[in-house]
């Protein structure tokens, strides 16, 4: 099929392109890593010369943190338990995954920094959620650059 579509976009004289991304961000490869668009390869590069500085350290490209959360409703009533350690059983809805851009330790502070690379359109309602999710799950702030 696509043999057929490589042959008449040939013939009409139409020149085949890449789709164009939601928001405009030309994607980048760096040190082999694919990154959604130019300006977080750029923060990237930043990172990695911070830790080559030694200001930071162990960081991660693309952490996920899973969102879930407790059934309140069901906690007397739910066939579907999980058992956490401490003999504590409560049943937990899975509701998704936050993936951030960065994740690092600072050595000054020794503090564990997220990152998350966004321009004003990228901030939607939805990522403003997650974020909010992930923050209050798991205690720590997501910083935007």
């Amino acid at each position: 099929m696509m043999a057929d579509r490589v042959a008449w976009t040939k013939y009409a004289g139409v020149k085949l392109e890449a789709p164009r991304s939601k928001y405009g961000a030309k994607p980048l490869v760096v040190d082999g890593f694919r990154f959604d668009s130019r300006r977080e390869a750029a923060r990237y590069r930043e990172l990695r010369l911070l830790e080559k500085a030694g200001q930071i350290a162990d960081l991660e490209l693309q952490p996920h943190y899973p969102i879930v959360v407790v059934e309140v409703w069901r906690l007397m009533r739910s066939a579907e338990w999980v058992q956490i350690p401490g003999d504590s059983v409560i049943p937990l809805i899975d509701c998704g995954r936050y993936t951030a851009d960065f994740q690092y330790r600072d050595k000054s502070t020794g503090a564990v920094v997220i990152e998350d690379v966004k321009s004003k359109p990228t901030r939607t309602t939805a990522y403003r959620l997650r974020k909010r999710l992930v923050e209050a799950i798991y205690g720590v702030k997501i910083t935007e650059v």
